[in-house]
This record gives structure tokens, sequence and C-alpha cells, in this order.
């Protein structure tokens, strides 16, 4: 059974909370948030660079200031390239993110499939994934344009993958323990005829034979 992922569950709740609130974010403001989140990004690049460069001026001592200030540059220069040109790295964003809707969506139905095979998981079950999986291919394509539609979009299909995430999660778990549970017992059976191997054994009466027969 496929329970990569999900061996965790904070992991999963981790996942679905992350994308519902970006999914919220992207559809109550689908003209500006996607290049307000490019922007946070460059901005969060820069404020690492900036950090980077302190950690190794007060640990120069350690030889480690040439590789700080290596990082500083790099973080600083790409987030300074992002804010100049936000548009443009949102085009890639919406891509990449659509790549990864697609990736959980076919993902999650993939292990929906395999956890069935234990534990009846429900057809609404696959329904989410499979819209996710659609909304993923739609934004990596964008039809739409790069606009506030293409957002909106992936911002429905962030939603739906964050509440999928939610009850894929919450279905897997039952599945692993109805799983565990099988696969213990099936190791008990054997084993314990093996731990006693007398138990089909009969007592048998002997008698004393006479000296003098």
């Amino acid at each position: 059974m496929i329970t990569f992922g999900f061996r965790n569950r904070m992991s999963g709740l981790l996942r679905a909370v992350i994308a519902i609130v970006l999914g919220i974010v992207m559809v109550s403001f689908p003209g500006t948030s996607l290049i307000i989140i490019v922007k946070i990004v460059a901005a969060f690049l820069i404020a690492s660079g900036l950090v980077s460069l302190v950690f190794g001026i007060v640990n120069r001592q350690n030889g480690g200031l040439g590789l700080m200030v290596t990082n500083t540059v790099v973080d600083i220069v790409l987030g300074a390239l992002i804010f100049m040109f936000p548009a443009e790295v949102a085009s890639i964003v919406m891509f990449l993110l659509g790549l990864l809707l697609l990736f959980f969506g076919v993902f999650q139905l993939a292990a929906l499939l395999s956890a069935n095979r234990v534990l009846p998981v429900g057809a609404f079950a696959f329904v989410l994934p499979v819209l996710c999986a659609v909304g993923g291919a739609l934004v990596m394509f964008h039809p739409f344009g790069l606009g506030s539609v293409i957002t909106l979009v992936a911002g429905i299909s962030l939603l739906v993958y964050g509440i999928s995430e939610l009850i894929s999660t919450w279905k897997m778990r039952k599945a692993m323990k109805e799983y565990e549970i099988r696969f213990n017992a099936s190791e008990a059976g054997p084993s314990r005829k093996q731990d006693s191997p007398v138990d089909d054994v009969k007592d048998v009466d002997y008698e004393k034979v006479g000296e003098d027969r």
C-alpha cells in the first residue's frame, strides 16, 4: 500500500493548511495576489542574504565568511531580479504551481486506490483529486492567459487540493491501521501454530508389563 507522505499525520495537515491559505488569498485577490506573493518571495530572499552576511561576519573566525558572502550575493541578486521582473517570474511560478497540483492530484489518486484495496474509501474521495489534477493541468498550460482568471483557477485548485488532502490523510490513516491489524493477525496465525507443536498430541496410557509373564 502506498503510504509515502501519509505516515506523519502533521505533514498532511500542514500541506492542507498551506494550500487552503494560499487558495483563499488567490481567490480573494485574483488580480494582484500572485504578484504580491512573488514580491514576498523576493523580499524573503534579500532578507535571507542579509542574514547570511551578518552571520558570516559574526563567525568569520571559523572561516565561513567566504561562503556566507557567496550566499548573500546570490540571494540578493536573485531577489532583485524577481523584484525587477515580477510578471515573468509569476508565469514561471504559475507553471510550477500547476505542475505540483497535477502531481499531487495524481499521487492522491494512486494512494487512495491502493488504500481502497484494504478499506473502502468511498467514491467521493476520488472526485477531489481528479478536480485537483484537472485544475493543475489548466494552470500549467493556462489556456485563459496569465491573468486574474487563471489565478482564480489556481486558487480554486489549491482550495480543492487542501480539502482533498485533509480527506485523503484521514482515509489513509484508517486504511493503514486496518492494514497493520490484518498484517499482525496474519503474522501471529502461523507463529501460534509453530509455538505449540504438541497441541494435537494425545496422551497415551502405558501399562506396566509383569516380570513373570
